[in-house]
């Protein structure tokens, strides 16, 4: 998450890249149009493309996003289009208007955010007064509601791996303890729910032998089939085995893409 909107969500002035293209401000940069829907903050947004997601973030949540920024006067400021690459930061820890705006969107919706300054940078460093920011939401991920422990619907191995099939996938194979796989996936640590690892806002999936990674994982892939995502409950001693970190029971969300 060392994407140059983080930091300016969190850190003092940036610039646009030397020699970057700048993008054409919209028309109605300086002000929201008649047809834009106002929160009692003071966020004002226009849809520009629906979604077709059906979850919207909460605070807590990684998102990924293309976003250009503008101040008032037409200038752009910033943009991850313009840098290549989808930018992936938590909303809370994120530019107010920014946070609110994006909780009202779903994946694969285009929103345009009018941003007062008071939910902005509050006029303590650059860029000052109100912004425009278009943003699209291309993914995100949340914290599982019962990352702390398995529910009660989970299967148990003998093993202590427990798991639920989250989708049902389309193939047929289980990979073997040889086979090499090609997965999507995010993990927490189950005592406090923190995110340490994902694939999901890389936009690449993770290649891999189940001989290289923890028992747990191992285990778990084996009992799933291509295009199924599962969350498994790996117990300690399935994982890092308390010798590095993270530490404790892990919670992993996985897909299985391929099988080679």
């Amino acid at each position: 998450m060392t994407t140059r909107i983080a930091l300016l969500m969190l850190s003092a002035a940036l610039a646009l890249p030397p020699g970057a293209a700048a993008q054409t401000a919209p028309p109605d940069v300086a002000a929201p149009p008649a047809n834009a829907a106002k929160t009692a903050s003071g966020l004002a947004s226009v849809v520009a493309t629906p979604g077709s997601g059906t979850v919207h973030p909460t605070p807590a949540d990684l998102v990924s996003v293309h976003y250009t920024v503008w101040t008032a006067d037409g200038k752009m400021f910033d943009s991850s289009r313009t840098a290549g690459k989808p930018a992936s930061f938590f909303l809370n820890k994120t530019m107010a208007g920014l946070s609110e705006g994006v909780q009202l969107m779903v994946t694969g919706e285009s929103r345009r955010l009018w941003i007062p300054e008071s939910l902005a940078t509050r006029g303590t460093r650059e860029p000052k007064g109100a912004l425009l920011v278009e943003v699209e939401l291309l993914a995100l991920v949340s914290v599982p509601p019962d990352v702390s422990a398995a529910p009660a619907d989970a299967t148990k191995t003998a093993s202590g791996l427990a798991y639920k099939v989250l989708s049902p996938g389309t193939g047929a194979r289980h990979p073997v303890a040889s086979s090499r796989v090609t997965v999507n996936y995010t993990g927490w640590t189950a005592a406090d729910g923190k995110m340490f690892d994902t694939s999901v806002t890389r936009g690449q999936a993770a290649t891999f032998g189940l001989g290289d990674v923890i028992t747990g994982w191992s285990e778990g892939l084996q009992l799933m089939v291509v295009g199924e995502k599962a969350r498994f409950w790996i117990p300690e001693s399935l994982a890092y085995q308390g010798k590095s970190d993270p530490r404790g029971m892990l919670v992993f969300d996985v897909e299985l893409v391929s099988i080679e």
